[in-house]
């Protein structure tokens, strides 16, 4: 096997296990927390279990969702949103574990671990059903329209599966007002599905058509 590919993905995993760690404890003011810990958990154990799965069965798979050379400038500016919506979320989440502003009825946490999950497995098989996935818009080649399972029912499953588990996270962390920041994520991906589908349908011979054929972006008879 590659073990320029194994050591790029050990450093990315490494590098965001660290990060959230740092970005959800260190506001917390303890490394007890335990919801902390129960969203590191779920996050970065099935993360790991599929890694080790397109590392051995479909390493093409995993380089495309290693790479993060995004050469659309409006894809940039999304990448940028995202990641200042996620470190707000975050360390609010923190701040609010360490001075107790808020919290979630006990039962909470626990509900959104089971979606998180739920989510999880949507994206595992989004994975499974379109191998031209990629972290990057871009049209690859030899690419096609997939257009079966998921992708018969919304243009962008892999989407529908970050809201589920992007919108589930601040309830783990038992923090509604993180759940608020994150609710900012709709614009967010609205603003990279319009430019993914403007660089699709015009590089992606079959795109056009497939877009009559299956009507919905993110959410059946919603958009």
């Amino acid at each position: 096997m590659e073990r320029g590919l194994l050591k790029k993905a050990l450093v990315r995993y490494v590098a965001g296990v660290v990060l959230m760690g740092l970005l959800l404890f260190v506001p917390a003011g303890s490394f007890t927390w335990f919801h902390g810990w129960l969203m590191m958990g779920i996050l970065f154990v099935p993360m790991l279990g599929a890694g080790i799965v397109m590392y051995y069965k479909a390493p093409d798979l995993l380089r495309r969702r290693l790479s993060v050379d995004e050469k659309e400038t409006e894809q940039k500016q999304v990448i940028g949103y995202s990641g200042l919506m996620f470190i707000a979320a975050f360390v609010l989440a923190g701040l609010n574990e360490r001075f107790h502003w808020t919290a979630l009825p006990a039962w909470m946490p626990y509900a959104a671990s089971v979606v998180f999950l739920l989510g999880y497995l949507l994206f595992a098989e989004v994975l499974r059903e379109n191998r031209y996935l990629s972290r990057t818009v871009e049209v690859q080649e030899g690419q096609k329209v997939v257009d079966t399972g998921l992708y018969g029912v919304v243009r962008h499953p892999m989407y529908f599966a970050t809201v589920i588990l992007f919108l589930s996270m601040p309830l783990v962390l038992n923090c509604w007002p993180s759940f608020v920041i994150m609710l900012g994520y709709f614009p967010i991906i609205a603003k990279r599905i319009r430019n993914e589908e403007a660089v699709l349908e015009k590089e992606l011979k079959g795109y056009a058509e497939y877009r009559k054929k299956v009507k919905y972006r993110l959410l059946p008879y919603i958009w």
